[in-house]
């Protein structure tokens, strides 16, 4: 095969140098008919391709080869064979070909059907304000010394490309609707269209075409907003790109290497710094003059303007045990003691946990995301310890109970006492009537006395309710008395002897 160079040394003494043919072949030591095939087919470069490889070994057993390949490629990434065990597995079948043709009619085949099942796309514009896109994506973090894995709330601008990110311990509604809630807050804004893949928490039925059953409340949620939902074709993530794109990038340089944090509001403001900082030192791919930040500053003006926060909680009925305690997501709160032996309705926010009875707050406590954990509110109790005072000193709602400083110097105080449970009942009861700040005043009061009896307490609070003394009323000349009244108890002793 001649190389580049000889090819056109021929041409040039041919063409350029006017050369005949014969001199040509006796100075290059080549025969007239490559030199022929040289001018006449002015080519630079000669290659040859075999039209058909015998696979003199491997042929016979290409369909059992194929067949393996395939169902390997399917399996997941931990479960797939190597090359070696796809040998061994055909010499078990009787193969008796060396494995270095294995490999190479399996390298082969990959090239083959990567080139078989390659997609083309075309390119999508946004105009400013048109859409966003939504996903999650799972990262690996050490939170507080523990490995935990974080479900990561992404949201993009399409038009600027600006991007939000919000790390959660749980994908489920309630962070879908308080990833939203953040990220319009740090937009100022939102888009006329949200596009989506089918989370079931907000798709609840896909049916032909883009016609979907979207959940009630994420509908709601979008009426909120203004947004109009929109849900990718099923295993079609190229139409969000640009957020799945986003996940790969955030992964590469936000949580690598991996991070070490305190806490989930230090991982979240940590992230949003991130976010800012990656946007004012990247270029926009499309608008080159200006950065990610740049854009999106400009593209603030087309959003549309939110009404304030959705409230985005994810409601569940429930029922309340006789020791004053609901579950939810396998952890439990207690509730107010007047709620026992009727159902009331759990609002699970990302953050905290709503627990409502005919349409009254019974109970709120900051949400747990572990399991078996048990979260009181001593003050949900003082009502039952009316009739059970001695379970003050051994009930689990009350231990390590911080009371302020007054209450907490009249409890040790009265600890002392036969009836030093009892008396103190009295004391956190008149809390519920009265207010904490009344009681502590009350209590704050007795000591500088130094007196620590419940009586004393309760009755400083009923003096400081009855009202002060009355208003001196002015009486006016036309009613005032000429005579004043004489007191003489003598005039009864008159009328007796008149009898």
């Amino acid at each position: 095969m001649l190389v580049v160079e000889t090819i056109a040394k021929i041409r040039r003494a041919y063409f350029a140098q006017k050369k005949p043919i014969k001199a040509i072949c006796r100075e290059f030591r080549v025969s007239r008919k490559v030199v022929r095939k040289v001018i006449r087919s002015e080519a630079t470069e000669f290659r040859y391709e075999r039209g058909r490889q015998p696979l003199p070994k491997i042929g016979p057993w290409r369909a059992e080869i194929d067949a393996l390949l395939l169902a390997n490629e399917g399996k997941p990434a931990r479960e797939r064979l190597t090359l070696i065990r796809i040998f061994e597995e055909l010499r078990a079948l009787g193969y008796g070909g060396s494995y270095d043709a294995v490999r190479r009619y399996a390298k082969a085949w990959r090239v083959a059907r990567g080139a078989a099942t390659a997609e083309a796309y075309v390119p999508l514009s946004f105009a400013p304000g048109e859409a966003y896109q939504f996903d999650w994506s799972h990262e690996v973090v050490l939170i507080n010394g523990t490995t935990v894995t974080v479900k990561v709330a992404h949201v993009r601008l399409c038009h600027s490309r600006m991007l939000f990110v919000r790390a959660y311990p749980r994908e489920t509604q309630e962070m879908v609707f308080d990833a939203h809630n953040r990220a319009f807050a740090f937009f100022k804004g939102t888009c006329t269209r949200g596009i989506y893949d089918n989370m079931k928490t907000a798709v609840e039925a896909v049916f032909i075409g883009k016609d979907r059953q979207y959940n009630r409340r994420f509908l709601r949620m979008c009426g909120h907003y203004l947004v109009e939902p929109v849900a990718c074709t099923p295993a079609s993530g190229w139409e969000k790109g640009q957020v799945e794109n986003q996940v790969g990038l955030v992964r590469e340089r936000f949580f690598t290497p991996r991070l070490r944090v305190a806490s989930y509001e230090e991982l979240n403001a940590w992230l949003l710094d991130r976010c800012v900082a990656y946007a004012k030192v990247h270029k926009h791919p499309e608008l080159t003059d200006r950065t990610i930040w740049q854009a999106f500053e400009a593209e603030r003006t087309q959003l549309v303007l939110t009404s304030g926060r959705f409230d985005g909680f994810h409601a569940t009925q429930a029922s309340v045990s006789k020791t004053c305690l609901v579950r939810f997501d396998n952890n439990k709160y207690s509730v107010s003691s007047r709620a026992v032996g009727r159902p009331i309705e759990i609002q699970a926010y990302a953050d905290r946990i709503v627990i409502r009875q005919d349409g009254a707050i019974v109970g709120e406590h900051t949400r747990r995301f572990g399991r078996g954990e048990t979260t009181y509110d001593p003050w949900h109790y003082v009502p039952v310890l009316a009739k059970k005072p001695g379970a003050l000193r051994n009930g689990a709602p009350f231990k390590d109970w911080l009371l302020p400083a007054s209450l907490e110097r009249i409890r040790r105080k009265l600890k002392g006492s036969d009836d030093g449970d009892r008396q103190m009942v009295k004391i956190l009861s008149a809390v519920l009537t009265d207010g904490l700040a009344a009681v502590e005043a009350a209590c704050a009061e007795a000591l500088a006395d130094g007196v620590h009896s419940a009586d004393v307490v309760l009755n400083i609070l009923a003096r400081h309710r009855d009202p002060g003394p009355t208003a001196t009323i002015l009486t006016p000349d036309a009613l005032r008395l000429r005579h004043a009244p004489i007191a003489d108890c003598a005039r009864y002793d008159r009328l007796r002897r008149a009898c």
